[in-house]
């Protein structure tokens, strides 16, 4: 049975034993993170602990964006845990994560965080650097696990614990889809049936930039863009914020002949719902 608890304390008791490993999330769980879940099962192994962390961090939304809305089930949360092999809950409230209110002194992302997603919402990255450097501290793990749909993210976690020499452990995990190609997320749950088809272009661009690997990256660009521009014709049409293919070191964009490992990531609006995803690719170099 999972346990649920609220504070650092209890938190600390219930986790004292073996390898911890530890899943943050905002809630509203899915098959997502329940594969993070069992993944982290496995990293702990049967004599260690599992934390899962549900904390809707306020520092990482900006002016205007979805705070209230964001859906927050934590019962349901409980069972997913609990399915998945979760020792513990800690779903702390924002008293016990920020104890002298919103913190003074926080993490700058630096300039990976201004481009893409920070260039979109400035300030995001630093509210979520600040949270996850917070949480590491109170569960105190061997191992943190964080899906790869958030590249950008785990990118620059997995530098700030470089950087700060953080003892943990950052283990990536695959994105997770739907049968239809959607990445999982929870912010699927706003999506009607017609946003939905609008919504599966963003994975269809990124098996195009993938199937056009032989040409290099220009070719990868053109492939996924194509795509992309069918969409914004749809019913309701796809707004693109970005469609980028960037070194997974820095997100610059990579040059035209670059070769090695890449990222292709893309967001977009349906409706009133922001959807991001992204492919990890390796780049061979154009074919003749």
């Amino acid at each position: 049975m999972s346990r649920l608890v609220r504070t650092a304390a209890e938190l600390h008791a219930a986790t004292d034993k073996g390898r911890r490993a530890v899943v943050m999330t905002m809630g509203a769980l899915h098959e997502g993170h329940a594969t993070l879940i069992r993944t982290a099962r496995e990293h702990a192994g049967p004599d260690g602990s599992v934390a899962v962390t549900v904390f809707v961090n306020p520092l990482q939304f900006g002016a205007g964006e979805d705070l209230d809305r964001y859906p927050r089930t934590l019962d349901a949360d409980l069972i997913v845990c609990q399915e998945a092999g979760a020792d513990v809950v800690f779903a702390p409230s924002v008293d016990e994560v920020y104890p002298g209110g919103a913190p003074q002194v926080r993490l700058s992302a630096g300039p990976m965080g201004d481009v893409l997603e920070g260039a979109v919402r400035p300030g995001h990255f630093d509210g979520v650097l600040t949270v996850v450097a917070k949480l590491l501290h109170l569960t105190r793990p061997d191992v943190a696990l964080f899906g790869q749909k958030d590249a950008q993210q785990l990118a620059l976690i997995q530098r700030m614990v470089a950087d700060l020499n953080f003892p943990v452990e950052i283990a990536p995990v695959p994105t997770v889809r739907e049968t239809d190609g959607l990445a999982l997320s929870s912010r699927n749950r706003y999506l009607g049936e017609a946003d939905r088809g609008t919504a599966l272009a963003l994975s269809r661009a990124l098996r195009a930039g993938e199937a056009a690997l032989d040409g290099g990256p220009d070719a990868v660009r053109a492939a996924a863009s194509a795509v992309l521009a069918g969409a914004a014709g749809a019913t309701p049409p796809l707004e693109l914020d970005y469609l980028a293919l960037v070194d997974p070191a820095t997100f610059a964009e990579v040059p035209a002949e670059h070769t090695g490992t890449a990222v292709l990531a893309v967001a977009a609006r349906v409706g009133t719902t922001r959807l991001i995803d992204n492919v990890p690719l390796v780049i061979a170099g154009a074919r003749s």
